[in-house]
């Protein structure tokens, strides 16, 4: 494929290239349809930088048109961020509640509660802990995610789940890669168990020592406001990807906001 050149026309190039993958079967024009807003932001030498995650929210706002927006102007099909975990900022608030943060990296588990239901709130918490301690890790402990409420449609804020964030220490010194693979059987075995004791409204948004997820039933320009952690200095990240969603045959709720867990997707299956 070719590659634009400062020199050449943009539009010309695209066409020529276009034409070019028609002929070897490769592009359809027929294919070009209405389709979700996804992009990456990336440090190029690996390193983080908050000019990333800026970027990254900056870029989701710019694809706000790629999703619907109900008849109250606040909810909206869905959107959200997959970036690293800052360890500085979460460090800290391990700090601050009589923990001594190890050296390695700590784990963070984004958990949406049912809200209205403490019974069941509580059964979760529990499923989430036994599985973490089962595993021999060690939980510094849960922290409720500010969150401002008032940006949000009625309909948004009628399904809005209770969001909370548990921070776990690695506590067996175990390799990176090996935590997060124990961290991904975790995750199946508490979403296995809450399968099984039919509890509602119950979703793991990530649960992983490398990175997290901030996402919502709420338009693109949102993100940053109701999640106030997103405009902490102390986030940075060397990418972030950010999704827009444009549901098409699911109608949207607060889980099925993307990124998902592994990628972000087009699909409308549930995650």
């Amino acid at each position: 494929m070719k590659i634009n050149h400062p020199s050449r026309d943009f539009v010309s190039t695209w066409r020529e290239n276009a034409e070019r993958l028609t002929r070897e079967g490769l592009y359809d024009p027929a294919d070009e349809h209405d389709a979700c807003g996804v992009g990456l932001v990336a440090s190029i030498d690996g390193k983080p930088r908050r000019a990333v995650v800026e970027a990254g929210i900056e870029a989701l706002k710019a694809v706000w048109h790629r999703g619907a927006v109900d008849a109250d102007g606040k909810t909206g099909d869905g959107a959200g961020i997959h970036l690293q975990i800052p360890q500085g900022f979460f460090r800290e608030h391990v700090a601050r509640t009589g923990h001594q943060p190890d050296d390695q990296k700590l784990a963070v588990g984004m958990v949406f509660l049912p809200r209205t239901d403490f019974g069941a709130q509580e059964r979760c918490r529990v499923l989430v802990e036994r599985e973490i301690l089962n595993f021999g890790y060690t939980i510094y402990g849960w922290r409720q995610v500010p969150v401002n409420t008032e940006i949000v449609g009625e309909k948004a804020n009628l399904t809005r789940p209770e969001i909370e964030q548990v921070m776990i220490a690695n506590s067996q010194g175990a390799t990176n890669a090996q935590f997060e693979t124990d961290l991904y059987i975790i995750r199946r075995r508490i979403e296995k168990a809450a399968e099984e004791e039919s509890i509602q409204d119950f979703y793991i948004c990530s649960l992983s020592c490398r990175s997290v997820i901030y996402k919502g039933m709420f338009l693109a320009e949102q993100l940053s406001t109701f999640y106030p952690d997103l405009m902490d200095e102390r986030f940075s990240s060397n990418f972030v990807i950010f999704h827009q969603r444009y549901s098409t045959n699911t109608f949207p709720t607060w889980r099925l906001a993307q990124p998902f867990l592994i990628r972000p997707t087009t699909a409308k299956s549930t995650p």
